[in-house]
């Protein structure tokens, strides 16, 4: 099981190279994690969007970039299809984000005619290298999904379970955020994590998943508090994933990991038939590279054949 970002980063190395395709490329900093992903033999690059300032920048930041495929489109939204369009072709692994608005990618992946949409939602999946945790831990849904229901979560769930079993987590344990552990019909995400944990007993997620909630912040991480708490439980202080109740929760956990706990981050969208790394602008060159080997990795395990 990969324990630390050094170990994901060599797990990235140790596979089958994935090629990424980067939809609006001309972006210096994406184009800075891109290079050096490539550099570093976790990836193997399709830079798509407006050839001549690709080049421009990549002669400003003095990055390397000969014998890396570049298909000029110079077009947001055609530059967005033909990454798409690579992947469905069998061309790419997986995309990446680059100069282009979210929505605009989105809108592509979800195409019905040559997109990469399944049966899935898609969501947003972060995880976090903490120092003062013992292990990687996942997050979601902080930054798609923003109240989701009872049956999103499950599939907001469904989808981070995808992502940590490519890391090699034989059994994932799950922590159904909230802000108190008792069932409280006035607050709802105490009855759907309650909900979350009576269907993984019965077998909707899988074997090798144990959902509990809800439970609060502290008890999912720290099994001190959890003693002191008096509290039983077969995941307190060992989480795998955080499966958030809203968005403004899984943002402010995540900023508070960043910020406060200095942890690394890497973030993917899963949901589509490949994961799609989507990075901030405010995000490090760390985070970036993390994100490109995280998607890497699951795009990998996702299809094992590839």
């Amino acid at each position: 099981m990969i324990k630390n970002f050094d170990q994901l980063l060599e797990a990235a190395k140790s596979q089958k190279t994935m090629r990424l395709a980067v939809a609006a490329a001309h972006d210096p900093e994406v184009l800075g994690a891109v290079v050096k992903a490539a550099q570093l033999g976790l990836i193997e690059p399709i830079l798509i969007g407006d050839q001549q300032k690709i080049a421009e920048l990549c002669g400003e930041e003095h990055l390397e970039i000969c014998g890396v495929e570049i298909i000029d489109e110079p077009e947001l939204e055609a530059a967005a299809k033909v990454s798409v369009q690579m992947v469905r072709e069998g061309k790419a692994d997986f995309l990446m984000k680059g100069l282009i608005d979210t929505s605009i990618l989105l809108k592509a992946v979800l195409n019905r005619e040559y997109g990469l949409r399944t049966d899935s939602q898609l969501s947003h999946v972060m995880l976090y290298d903490a120092p003062a945790y013992h292990k990687l831990l996942f997050l979601t849904d902080g930054g798609m999904n923003i109240e989701p229901t009872l049956a999103e979560k499950a599939t907001i769930l469904r989808n981070a379970l995808d992502a940590a079993r490519t890391l090699g987590m034989e059994t994932v344990k799950v922590a159904c955020i909230a802000a108190k552990e008792k069932v409280n019909d006035k607050m709802p995400a105490t009855v759907d994590a309650r909900a979350l944990q009576n269907m993984s007993r019965e077998g909707d997620f899988g074997e090798g998943v144990i959902v509990e909630g809800p439970l609060a912040f502290d008890l999912a991480v720290s099994k001190e508090a959890a003693e002191i708490k008096g509290f039983e439980s077969e995941i307190a202080g060992d989480a795998d994933v955080l499966l958030v109740p809203n968005i403004e929760v899984g943002n402010g956990i995540g900023k508070a990991l960043t910020y406060l706990a200095n942890a690394e981050s890497a973030g993917v969208i899963m949901g589509a038939k490949v994961p799609v790394v989507l990075v901030s602008r405010a995000d490090t060159a760390e985070v970036k590279l993390y994100s490109i080997a995280l998607g890497s990795i699951i795009a990998a395990g996702m299809n094992p054949t590839t």
